[in-house]
């Protein structure tokens, strides 16, 4: 019995020492984690104003790379589908500019509005959110 409970022993002993996972300390991708880039704005809201139902919207968000590594733009999201964002896919180079186009698609519904462009890159904050607004009204209710 005490060779069983031994051998049990040593046998699961094995089975945990080589199945063990060893530690590793995770290094920053250079994709995720600044290199020295930074991302500057000359603005981050753009107010469309009030407009017309059934209108349609674009605006661009001016940017700079004020680091000292190249800044790249992962991703850019909007909040829903209405919002339609484009950027550079390329690296964007310290002290050059980039553009990120934003179209508004349905002005369909009267009232006001108010939708976030999330921007992800490789800067140290990760990510900068931008803000398209305005306000939507009928036709009828337009003054001449």
């Amino acid at each position: 019995m005490k060779k069983s409970v031994l051998f049990l022993s040593l046998v699961l002993f094995t089975f945990f020492a080589l199945n063990a996972q060893p530690i590793t300390t995770s290094e920053p991708s250079p994709n995720t984690v600044s290199d020295g880039a930074e991302i500057t704005f000359s603005k981050k809201a753009h107010d469309f104003g009030t407009v017309q139902i059934g209108s349609e919207g674009s605006c661009e968000f001016k940017f700079t790379n004020t680091g000292k590594g190249p800044l790249i733009l992962s991703n850019v999201t909007a909040t829903c589908g209405c919002t339609v964002p484009s950027w550079p896919k390329e690296p964007i180079l310290p002290g050059k500019t980039g553009t990120i186009k934003v179209n508004y698609t349905k002005m369909d519904k009267v009232g006001t509005f108010n939708k976030q462009i999330t921007v992800f890159s490789n800067t140290k904050e990760g990510n900068v959110v931008l803000t398209v607004k305005g306000n939507v009204i009928d036709k009828t209710s337009a003054k001449p």
